[in-house]
C-alpha cells in the first residue's frame, strides 16, 4: 500500500521557517521524483520544488532562494526548508511521487502551512 506522508506544517510568523516533511512507504521511493506541490484557496495548485533522485532540485519562481527541498533515499522521506516565510505562501502542502519512467504518480494528504502575525 502506497503512502505519503505530510507532516511539519503550522502556523509561523512573516519571517519565520518550518520544515516539511514527507515519509513514504510501498513504492521503489528511489526510482521516483520526489516533489512538494501547494495549492492556496482559490487558487490552482502549483510546483514548489522537485528533485531527482539523485539530488538535482529545481523549484517554483516564487521561491527565490527561500526553500531548499532535500531526500534521504535511506529513510524514504523528502523535506522542505522554508525560510522567510512570507502571507503568501499560506496554502496545503502536498507531497508528490512521480515514477521517473513512467506516468505513475502518487499524492500525499497534504499538510497546512499558514503564515500569519
Amino acid at each position: 500500500q502506497v503512502q505519503l506522508v505530510e507532516s511539519g506544517g503550522g502556523l509561523v510568523q512573516p519571517g519565520g521557517s518550518l520544515r516539511l516533511s514527507c515519509a513514504t512507504s510501498g513504492f521503489t521511493f528511489s526510482s521516483y521524483f520526489m516533489g512538494w506541490f501547494r495549492q492556496a484557496p482559490g487558487q490552482q495548485r502549483e510546483l514548489v520544488a522537485a528533485i531527482t533522485s539523485g539530488g538535482s532540485a529545481n523549484y517554483g519562481d516564487f521561491v527565490k532562494g527561500r526553500f531548499t527541498i532535500s531526500r534521504d533515499n535511506a529513510k524514504n522521506t523528502v523535506y522542505l526548508q522554508m525560510n522567510s516565510l512570507k502571507p503568501d505562501d499560506t496554502a496545503v502542502y502536498y507531497c508528490h511521487a512521480q515514477w521517473s519512467l513512467g506516468r505513475e504518480n502518487y499524492w500525499g494528504q497534504g499538510t497546512q502551512v499558514t503564515v500569519s502575525s
